[in-house]
């Protein structure tokens, strides 16, 4: 058995994975799951910068996690940074920060293509799914604060596409309404529609047999459906809803201003002001496959990039 830790420094977030990989590589033990909301990502859409205060914030829980992990007595780290270290100028600045605070690691942030990014999701987000026996093939979606991810495959992945439409990107792009405007969502949709599109280009939509979603837009949309008064991830990790409940679900947090979103106790306050954003991309989605695909429900998991990053490490 061997300990590690995982780190994935998204858009919006940056999380934390320390696990203990079994003997067979293919299966792990959670130790610790932890998150914080840092918005690396913020402004870089227009700017191509990371704003200082976006840096400092996730430097300071590069620093923590990387001091959590040495307590933890980790035997190596994997430090993925995707969608905003991809655009951004200024990454050079980023990555140097993180090599300092993994030194005892020797380790740096990898700058994964989406592609890449793709396929650890795929990794993490299946390993139940298959050992279920769940009817393949899976379509796995990755809703993150810069990009989306669309991933089709069996035991391995066949076909995958990363699209740059994530839910902060696309708030700050569309939806500056309170809630946002008619005209505003019509705008988001459009980009959603044209980015679903192009991800149908690489990956085909049709004969989809499962289709899962992950990531904190997912999970908190999944919440919402669940009708939970906190935030539980057992009841949400693996859970398998109607179609219909889901779409409602979406529909109603885009309704709502952000006053009425952080009143609802699931919810994370660093997500209240983009979980529009996300709603939108999950429910075009979940329209696109009951067209293509003719599904019936929908897949929720917790298990997703953090877990491939960790068996990565196999």
């Amino acid at each position: 058995m061997k300990r590690v830790g995982a780190v994935d420094c998204g858009t919006n977030s940056i999380r934390l994975l320390i696990a203990d990989i079994d003997d067979d590589g293919k299966s792990l033990q959670h130790i610790t799951r932890q998150m914080q909301i840092v918005r690396l990502g913020h402004g870089v859409d227009a700017t191509k910068r990371i704003a200082p205060e976006s840096m400092e914030r996730t430097l300071k829980a590069a620093r923590e996690y990387a001091a959590a992990c040495s307590e933890a007595g980790c035997e190596s780290v994997r430090f993925v940074a995707t969608s905003a270290s991809r655009d951004a100028q200024n990454a050079d600045e980023f990555i140097a920060g993180v090599q300092e605070a993994f030194t005892a690691f020797g380790t740096g942030p990898e700058v994964v293509s989406g592609h890449e990014e793709a396929s650890l999701s795929f990794t993490g987000a299946t390993g139940d799914l298959r050992a279920e026996g769940a009817a393949a093939p899976y379509l796995v979606l990755d809703i993150g604060g810069g990009s989306t991810e669309f991933v089709r495959g069996d035991g391995d992945v066949e076909q995958s596409h990363s699209v740059n439409m994530g839910c902060v990107r696309l708030t700050e792009r569309h939806l500056g309404g309170d809630p946002p405007t008619e005209a505003q969502v019509a705008a988001a949709l459009e980009n959603i529609h044209a980015g679903i599109d192009e991800a149908a280009q690489d990956v085909d939509f049709t004969g989809i047999s499962t289709l899962v979603g992950l990531a904190g837009s997912v999970t908190t949309i999944t919440a919402h459906a669940l009708n939970l008064s906190e935030y539980d991830s057992e009841r949400i990790h693996g859970v398998t809803l109607p179609v219909e409940g889901v779409l409602a679900a979406c529909t109603d947090l885009v309704q709502r201003d952000r006053e009425q979103r952080a009143e609802l106790g699931f919810m994370h306050p660093g997500r209240v002001d983009v979980i529009g954003a996300g709603a939108l991309v999950w429910r075009s989605v979940i329209e696109r496959l009951v067209r293509d695909s003719g599904i019936t429900h929908v897949r929720t998991s917790e298990r997703d990039i953090l877990d491939g990053i960790a068996l990565s490490q196999a």
